[in-house]
Parts: C-alpha cells; sequence; structure tokens
C-alpha cells in the first residue's frame, strides 16, 4: 500500500511534464496508475496491514489497513479515477496549457483519496482528509479567472476545513481515552469513557465532508469544477468520505447515544431537501448535483443505522452511486462539450442523434431509480428491509426512504427527459457524433452497474464480512427475495415517482422550498466575519508603532498579571534580593540607565544609555558564573550599538515632538507593570521549578559525547544543533532581507561588486584605501591604529572560534569579534577601507557557512550517523603532538562565516550604501543651489 502512494505521488508530480511532452494523450498513460492500483486491488483481499516507523519518539506509525469497506472503497476511488482520467483525454482540447496542473492535481487528490481509505492510524487519517480537502479546493478553481469558481472553492474549502478540525478534536479525545490512535486495536476494545463529545466532533467531520444538511450547500456550487472533476469528487471519492467514516467507525461510535439518532436525521432530511431541490433545476449539472446531495442522505441513513442488513446495503449503494452518478456526470460532460450547453431548456432531439449516449445515461438513471436488475435495485431492496420489522421510528425512517426514492426517480426522469427528449418549440440541438473514445468511460461505468446487480449474490458473498461487525440479524444481497413489503416498496417508489415527473412536466409548477436557506446563513456568516475583521483591523493595526506595541504590552499586562495573582501561581515562601552586593549595584546600572533613556530627548543619548543598560546586564551573567553569557551579550550589544548609530546617522539630532503628558504618563505605567510583571513571572516560574533542569544531564554527555568542557558550546553545536540550524538559517535570511531593502536601486549590487574587485586590485601598498577623498576626512592616527589592530582582534576571534568547546568562546563569540574588527575599519576609514579589509561579497560568505554547517550535517548521515551527529577524533601531529578535536568544531566554523558575514553585510548595507546615498543626495543639493545662483 505505500508503493501504491509512493507510485501515485510520484506520477502527480510528473503528470504536468508528460502532458506537455505529449499532449493529452499522455492522460492515457497516466490512467495507468490507478488502473494498476484497481488490478492490485482486486487480487488482494482484505485484510491487509502495512506498519511503518513515522514519529516514533510519539508512538506513532505510517499504520496501512484494509478492511472489507476499506477495500470497496480502494476499488472505487481507483477504477473510477482510471476512467475518468481516460475521459479527460477527450473532454479537454488538445493543446490547453491548464491539462497538465489538472492532471497532476487530480492525481494529487487520488493520492490522498486512496490514503484516506487505507489509514489506520487516526491522526494519518486526518492529515490525508485535510490533503483531500486542499486537492478539491485546486479541482474545484481549475478555472481561476472565473469568479463563481473561486467562490465555489473558497466556500468548499472553508466548510469542510472548519468540519475536519471538529473531527480532528474528536479523534483526539477518543485516542486519548482509548490510549492509542491505532483504530484497529480502538475497534476492539470497548467504548472509551466519555466518547459522547467525541463522537459528535467526528460526526460534524463526515457530514460536513458528504454535505449532509446543514453542510450541503457547498456541493451544488463546487459544480464550477470541470465536469471529470465533479465526476470523480462529487459523485465517486470525496463527498464518499464522509458517509465511508460513519460506517467505518460506526460498529464501535454507534453505541453512543446520540451517533443513530444524528446521522439518521441529518440523512432524512438530506435526502428529501436535495431531491426536492434538484426538481427544481435546469442545469444537468446542478441537477444531479442535488440528486447526489439526497443520495448521500441515503447513504448516511444507512451507514447510520448501524445494524448488520442496513451496512450492507449500504456499502451495495456505495458501490451502485459511484457508478451511476459518476456515469451520468460523464453523459453532461459529453453533451456540454459537443453542443455547448447544459441547460434542458435548449436541449431537445438528442435521443435521436445520439441513441447510444441516451441508452447509456437510461442504464445509470434505471439503477439509481432501483429498476431490476441493476446495483442500484440490490441496495434499495436491502436498505427497506432493513427497517421492516423495526418500531414506529424505523417505520417513519421507511416511509422517508420511499419519498425519497420517488423523488429520485421524478428527478432521474427529468435529467433523461430534459437531456435526450424532443420538446415542442424547441430546435434540435447540433451534435456531432463523439469519438468511442469519449463514450466509452460512461458505458463502462453503466454496464458495470448493471453486472454488480446480476453478480448481486457475488457481491454479498464479498460485503458480508463489513456487515458481520454489525449486531442483528442480516438480510442477504441478492436479485430475489420473493413477494414482501421491500420488494412491494421497491415497486411503488418507481411508480410514486413516474406520476410526480408526469404532473411536472404537464406543467405543474414546483413548489419553492421554503426552508431557510443555509447559502444564505454562511454568506452572511462569513460577511460578518470579514467585516469584524475589517473592523478589528482598522481598530487596532493603525500604522502606530507605540500603539502596536502598547496593545502587545497590555494583553501581557493583563494575562500575566491575572495569572500570578488568581491563578494559584506557586509563589516562593522566601525572598532572596541577592547573592553579593554587586549584584545589587548592576542592578541599579540597568534600572536607571533604562529609566533616564526613557526621558532622553536626543536620539544617540538614549541608544548609549539602553546600551549601558545592556551592558549591565552582561555584568549581571558574570556575576551569576555565566561566561559564556556575558561574552556573547557584551558582544552583541557592541554591535547593536555600533548598527543603530549607523542608522541614527540618517535621523534628526533629536526625537519629534514629545507627546502629551497624559501620554506620557500612560506609556510610564505599561513599561513599568510591564516590567512587574515580568519579573514576577520570572521568579516564580524560577522559585516555582518542580522538575530537574533538563541542563543537569548535559554535564557527562557534553564530556563524553560531545567532547567539550564548555557545555553552552557543546550544546548549540551538538546535543541542540537543530536548533541552532534553524537559527544560522534565520540569520542569513535577515541579511538578505536587510540587504535587498537598502540596496533597493536597480544593479547597485553590481556596482558594489564592481567596486569590491577594483579595491582587491590593488596592492603593494599598506593603507590600501588611504588614497580617496572618503579616507582623507578621517583621522590618520585612526586609520594606522585600525589597521595595527585588525589582524589582532581577527586572530583572537579565530582563538575563540577553536577553544570555545572547552572555554568561553564558539563560532558566535568568535564571528561577533571578527564582525568588530571590520567595524573598526569601517569607523576608521569608510566604505572603500571596509571593502579593502574585507575584499569579498557577503552573499558568498553566507552560503559558504551555510553549506558547511549543512555538509557538517550531512556527512554524518552519509557515513551511517545520524544528522549533525558528531564525532572525537585523536590524532598525532608532527611538531603540535596529540590533536584531539570533535567534529563539530566544522559546524561551528559555519555559524563562524555566517556571523561574519552578516556583520559585513549590514556594514555595507547601512554603513555604505547609506553614506553613498548622503553623498548622492549631497551633491543634488550643491547641483541645485549652483543652479538657483546662475544668472537668468
Amino acid at each position: 500500500m505505500l508503493t501504491v502512494l509512493i507510485v501515485h505521488t510520484a506520477a502527480a508530480l510528473l503528470a504536468p511534464k508528460l502532458v506537455r511532452a505529449f499532449g493529452n494523450r499522455a492522460l492515457y498513460l497516466l490512467a495507468l496508475i490507478p488502473a494498476a492500483t484497481f488490478g492490485w486491488a482486486l487480487s488482494a483481499r482484505p485484510p491487509l496491514t502495512e506498519t511503518y516507523p513515522w514519529v516514533p519518539h510519539l508512538g506513532m506509525d505510517l499504520a496501512l489497513r484494509t478492511g472489507t469497506l476499506s477495500w470497496l472503497m480502494l476499488l472505487i476511488v481507483s477504477g473510477i479515477g482510471a476512467v475518468v482520467l481516460a475521459y479527460c483525454a477527450r473532454y479537454f482540447d488538445e493543446g490547453d496549457p491548464s491539462v497538465g496542473r489538472f492532471a497532476g492535481v487530480f492525481l494529487g487528490f487520488a493520492t490522498a483519496m486512496t490514503g484516506l481509505v487505507v489509514s489506520d492510524d487516526l491522526v494519518l487519517l486526518y492529515v490525508f482528509w485535510e490533503l483531500t480537502t486542499v486537492f478539491s479546493y485546486l479541482l474545484i478553481g481549475h478555472t481561476g479567472e472565473r469568479a463563481a469558481g473561486r467562490r465555489a472553492a473558497m466556500q468548499a474549502l472553508v466548510v469542510t476545513t472548519a468540519g475536519g478540525l471538529a473531527m480532528l478534536v474528536g479523534f483526539v479525545m477518543l485516542g486519548h481515552g482509548a490510549g492509542t490512535y491505532r483504530w484497529s486495536e480502538i475497534a476492539a476494545g470497548p467504548l472509551p469513557e466519555g466518547s459522547t463529545v467525541a463522537a459528535i466532533l467526528i460526526l460534524a467531520g463526515a457530514l460536513s465532508k458528504s454535505a449532509i444538511f446543514p453542510f450541503s450547500f457547498w456541493l451544488p456550487a463546487a459544480m464550477a469544477a470541470p465536469t471529470p472533476a465533479s465526476a470523480y469528487l462529487h459523485a465517486a471519492s470525496m463527498v464518499k468520505a464522509g458517509v465511508f467514516l460513519l460506517g467505518l467507525l460506526g460498529p464501535l461510535l454507534a453505541q453512543a447515544e446520540p451517533w443513530r439518532p444524528v446521522a439518521m436525521a441529518a440523512g432524512v432530511l438530506t435526502l428529501l431537501l436535495g431531491g426536492w431541490a434538484a426538481m427544481r433545476q435546469h442545469d444537468l449539472k446542478l441537477l444531479l448535483a442535488y440528486g447526489t446531495v439526497s443520495q448521500l442522505g441515503l447513504l448516511t441513513v444507512a451507514f447510520g443505522a448501524a445494524g448488520r442488513t442496513a451496512a450492507l446495503a449500504g456499502a451495495a449503494l456505495l458501490l451502485a452511486h459511484a457508478l451511476f452518478k459518476a456515469a451520468l456526470f460523464l453523459v453532461v460532460g459529453i453533451i456540454d462539450h459537443q453542443t455547448g450547453t447544459r441547460d434542458l431548456r435548449d436541449l431537445s432531439g438528442l435521443a435521436r442523434r445520439s441513441p447510444v449516449l441516451a441508452a447509456i445515461a437510461g442504464l445509470a438513471v434505471a439503477s439509481m431509480a432501483g429498476v431490476p436488475p441493476l446495483a442500484g435495485f440490490v441496495g434499495k431492496e436491502s436498505l427497506f428491509a432493513a427497517f421492516e420489522h423495526g418500531g414506529t421510528t424505523d417505520r417513519l425512517v421507511l416511509l422517508a426512504l420511499v419519498a425519497g426514492s420517488a423523488l429520485t426517480v421524478a428527478y432521474g426522469l427529468r435529467f433523461l427527459w430534459g437531456a435526450f427528449a424532443g420538446k415542442p418549440g424547441v430546435a434540435p440541438v447540433e451534435f456531432p457524433a463523439p469519438r468511442w473514445t469519449f463514450v466509452a468511460p460512461a458505458a463502462l461505468l453503466s454496464l458495470t452497474g448493471l453486472a454488480a446487480g446480476i453478480g448481486a449474490s457475488w457481491l454479498d458473498g464479498v460485503l458480508t464480512p463489513y456487515a458481520d461487525l454489525f449486531d442483528g440479524p442480516v438480510e442477504h444481497l441478492a436479485l430475489w427475495h420473493g413477494v414482501g413489503l421491500p420488494l412491494m416498496l421497491s415497486a411503488v417508489a418507481p411508480a410514486a415517482g413516474g406520476v410526480i415527473f408526469v404532473i411536472h412536466l404537464h406543467g405543474r409548477p414546483w413548489p419553492e422550498q421554503r426552508l431557510p436557506q443555509a447559502q444564505d446563513v454562511y454568506k452572511r456568516l462569513m460577511s460578518a466575519v470579514d467585516r469584524t475583521a475589517v473592523e478589528l483591523t482598522g481598530a487596532t493595526q493603525r500604522g502606530s508603532l507605540p500603539f502596536s506595541l502598547g496593545v502587545i504590552l497590555l494583553v501581557l499586562v493583563f494575562v500575566g498579571g491575572s495569572t500570578l495573582l488568581l491563578g494559584g501561581a506557586p509563589w516562593p515562601d522566601g525572598l532572596r534580593l541577592w547573592d553579593t552586593p554587586l549584584q545589587l549595584v548592576a542592578g541599579a546600572v540597568v534600572v536607571g540607565s533604562a529609566m533616564v533613556a526613557a526621558r532622553s530627548r536626543r536620539r544617540l543619548t538614549a541608544m548609549i544609555l539602553v546600551g549601558v543598560s545592556g551592558y549591565g546586564i552582561a555584568v549581571m551573567f558574570v556575576l551569576h558564573g555565566a561566561p559564556d553569557l556575558a561574552l556573547t551579550q557584551f558582544l552583541v550589544e557592541t554591535v547593536t550599538i555600533v548598527m543603530f548609530v549607523l542608522v541614527l546617522r540618517r535621523l534628526p539630532v533629536r526625537f519629534s515632538a514629545r507627546p502629551l503628558r497624559v501620554t506620557r504618563v500612560l506609556r510610564a505605567v505599561i513599561a513599568v507593570s510591564t516590567g512587574v510583571v515580568a519579573a514576577g513571572m520570572a521568579y516564580v516560574a524560577a522559585g516555582g521549578r518542580v522538575a530537574e533542569p533538563i541542563s543537569g544531564g548535559y554535564a557527562e554527555p557534553a564530556v563524553s559525547y560531545g567532547g567539550g568542557h564548555n557545555i553552552v558550546n557543546v550544546a548549540l553545536v551538538d546535543i541542540r544543533a537543530w536548533d541552532t540550524m534553524g537559527e544560522i538559517s534565520v540569520l542569513v535570511v535577515a541579511a538578505t532581507g536587510v540587504a535587498s531593502l537598502i540596496f533597493r536601486r536597480t544593479g547597485a549590487l553590481l556596482r558594489r561588486r564592481a567596486e569590491q574587485g577594483t579595491t582587491t586590485s590593488q596592492h603593494g601598498s599598506w593603507m590600501l584605501a588611504a588614497d580617496n577623498p572618503e579616507a582623507r576626512r578621517q583621522s590618520i592616527i585612526l586609520q594606522v591604529v585600525a589597521r595595527l589592530l585588525f589582524h589582532t582582534i581577527v586572530l583572537f576571534s579565530v582563538y575563540l572560534l577553536f577553544s570555545g568547546h572547552n572555554a568561553p568562546g564558539g563560532g558566535f563569540a568568535g564571528g561577533l569579534v571578527a564582525g568588530l574588527a571590520l567595524t573598526t575599519r569601517y569607523l576608521a576609514g569608510g566604505r572603500r577601507e571596509l571593502n579593502a579589509a574585507a575584499p569579498v561579497d557577503a552573499g558568498l560568505v553566507l552560503g559558504a557557512g551555510l553549506l558547511i554547517s549543512v555538509g557538517a550535517g550531512a556527512t554524518a548521515m552519509l557515513v551511517g550517523g545520524q544528522v549533525l551527529q558528531s564525532a572525537l577524533i585523536d590524532l598525532r601531529v608532527p611538531v603540535l603532538g596529540h590533536l584531539h578535536f570533535a567534529t563539530s568544531a566544522f559546524f561551528d566554523v559555519g555559524v563562524y562565516l555566517i556571523v561574519v558575514a552578516l556583520v559585513l553585510e549590514i556594514l555595507r548595507s547601512l554603513g555604505a550604501e547609506l553614506d553613498r546615498q548622503h553623498d548622492v543626495a549631497a551633491r543634488e543639493e550643491r547641483r541645485a543651489l549652483e543652479r538657483q545662483k546662475e544668472p537668468v
């Protein structure tokens, strides 16, 4: 089964290329994939089970299983999928550029549907369930330029996704109560406690997927999809997913009290309302769509009844409906393709022009109406028998089934009359004879429905194992059970339907449906959601940074503060203010600098004071015995100050006009409240710890596994290397984003690289960038000192890189030190001095660093280890002696290069590029002044 899923996925990915290469003929080749699946499933009788590891830490596996019902659905999904895909080769025009995408999405949907019906794990089933929703959205909205298609696709997506989320909650509750998410294991045991709510939520998901009342409205709107998609999704596969879930889970969840009455009531309402609405349609596809809604209601009654005979009838009707309804959709596609219309008021005389097509449609409608010896008759008679001997409720349900069947016959006759009959006053339409390859798929499905009815005894033997999962007597499938109530009702329903159709045909208008329209409720609800979103966004997202930040902090204060005061927070018994008085001094510096920064009117002064606060925090780290954190904090704070200063050069010296006194007081209150609440949360979290810190288990593996005594560095590059990999990826993206925003001029990057190339070609002079006007404006002493210290600082950064495994340092700290060396060169001599110090493209260094880090992780996997696993290597090198290192050092080298390149990129963008932009603006201003001074 896993092989089937993999092959389907590969075919979906290759489909667009195959269609571009071979045209529509490629669809016949692609149809062989589901056809092969059908052949395999037909030869492999259930039950079949396969299990593959998926998420071992959570105890989740790729658990695949086919019982009798799953096997039947697999035959339907694969067999009808192959037929419809072959039909598409003639339905779509040759050369249509959208065919390749349609084929790929179609096969992707077939893959998801296949995975859904063979999943034994409830979480895995939900994954495939949502994949069918996504692919159906793409198929319904295949014609993206049409607004109706986009609206219908979004409507189907919203409704089925909402139901799917409810179903997921039900799955979680059910799996948690049973102690496993493996359905075969859950079904073997008793009903878990608290399954009532889970059953209701799962029902909501199933009913929404199968367009059962009150969710029926999305299915008729989905007729905006191409007809082959309607034949497959909305007749044979996706809309069957909900009733399939009812049948799959019914043997156990029917023991929950609401399961049977909710499913039965919703099914009966859908059966009657769908049939009623179908009689009012003039579009053949809409008529079939509402008919599909009605038939899905019938299937819901069958599976929701949770009895042996009803379950057997439901399985038979599941097959029969897929065959006759898919055939009818394909017939509508042929009529639409050949005549250009689906309006039954414009169609006339097609029976004479295409008797074969009329016969195919007649055979499918006969099966839908329950005429012997077709499959529809076999299943419907058994369903009547399931409610024959019940109580008052069952008799009412039986009456509703007969009424719904009569409506089915009526709209079936209306379909045949509207599509093929000659109508007085309506000119016969042109109908070019379709090729046999266009008609054959529909003929095959109709004839298969006839064969399934004739082979009822064989079908009974195949499907009885599923019915045996339920309690109660069973009425076996057969063409003849003798004269009885089910047979009489099977005759009454077609007769009543014929009478209804004749009355309607002779001018009797069909009554309006007076019940509230769920479609209108959906539109009002979505309109209210959109309006609320607009109002809320307008009120909160006003483009004011202080306002947005204030809202965020107020939420933190109210939620965090109420939790601390009212939520029973575990406050420590004692209060320890400090471990050493020096901590009080450092804390006072942090608080004092922050308060003065808040009142400062100069931007640069405020920035320096914020930096002082950061340095004070670094001192706190030192006093707490965390030298690695302190070193990193010092370096980050220094680099941050430099970068802020680079930006502040282009901003006014002072802040804008200070706000009103009330606003200042409000901001101060929010700030102080946030600080108090954050401090309280940190204090409670630290004092209320009940478990041992996870870091306590790092000391021993840091040495034995990571080969280093610096636990912080070993954790970063070995124990939690995946976290670091994600962080450096973010750094690469951030550097690229900053450069893209600053270098927004066309060709600026190319000119920058050309400028770098010019500087690197200069040789033979110690002061490489001294001979330029920019350097002459700088202090010559500062330039000399910067050049003298540059190489020493770089060597120190390399030392930190390689010593970090056993002492404070590491790739991140070393990279920051190297970045500060580059910063010093830039501050001494400007952008040309920076390019002389680092004659490389920062983007290449970023890519090289990421490549080295990823390569270090991939190499471990290639030699048989896990991704990012490190190894300890001991070598004896001449002169140097014994050399001991861990391969995680290569990962740290990648981190080092990324940080250096990040600083370099920011210096060139925030510094050099802003300098260049300032120079250009100054030159233009001087030229403007000179033009003003010129005599007129």
